[in-house]
């Protein structure tokens, strides 16, 4: 039996897509410019700034304008952290089984603490997580191994006997890395890192309640 599982927050355990696009659309409209697809927009969810500046405004860091409209974009998300973003259906009730069976659960995402701890608790989620492990709060982020190492410190847990959930490839990447079991959300973003299933994950979810499944039959520790 698993002793710990780690999510990613963005696209695995909420969605949060309904408000990081809708910031992208707002400063869209500010600079003049025609919004964007919702659907266009989903898939880059996950890699937050970089990912939705670089979809809806075709930039990436090295442009001229990316510091500016990065402040915006965060000065404007900070503003709707959760007007519209909620567990993704079937996520409380994976919760309660972990906490039911003893297990612990933490939260791993590359999104910056100051962004992080008010969603969580505008979730629900604040009194229930065991560890939350920001962007910011170790050196490196994901696909770093670094967060995923400091949360099985902190939930006193051997790497070997957790298991990492992500939407995105680096999700996987970080939690070999790190020397976790990994499973992979196919109801998430998935970013651009190609299809789910060449990621290596040792699972795919179709949705919660599959990983609820894998980690109390088949998701015994390597």
């Amino acid at each position: 039996m698993f002793e710990a599982v780690l999510f990613d927050l963005d696209g695995t355990l909420a969605d949060t897509a309904p408000d990081l696009c809708g910031t992208v659309n707002i400063l869209l409209a500010e600079e003049g410019r025609p919004q964007q697809p919702f659907a266009r927009l989903r898939p880059h969810t996950s890699q937050g700034v970089r990912g939705l500046l670089g979809k809806g405004f075709g930039i990436d860091s090295s442009h001229t304008d990316y510091d500016r409209l990065a402040a915006r974009f965060l000065e404007i998300y900070a503003g709707q952290l959760c007007e519209m973003s909620r567990l993704f259906d079937g996520i409380p009730e994976l919760l309660d089984t972990l906490e039911a069976r003893g297990i612990a659960w933490g939260i791993v995402t590359n999104k910056r603490a100051r962004y992080t701890d008010p969603l969580v608790a505008a979730l629900g989620l604040t009194p229930r997580t065991r560890c939350v492990v920001s962007g910011d709060t170790t050196a490196e982020a994901k696909p770093s191994p670094l967060p995923i190492l400091h949360a099985c410190k902190i939930l006193r847990c051997v790497p070997q006997r957790a298991l990492y959930v992500g939407d995105d490839r680096r999700d996987i990447v970080a939690g070999q890395a790190a020397g976790t079991r990994t499973a992979a959300v196919s109801y998430g973003y998935l970013g651009d890192g190609g299809p789910v299933h060449t990621w290596g994950a040792d699972f795919i979810a179709d949705h919660p309640a599959a990983l609820a499944d894998y980690l109390l039959s088949s998701g015994a520790p390597r």
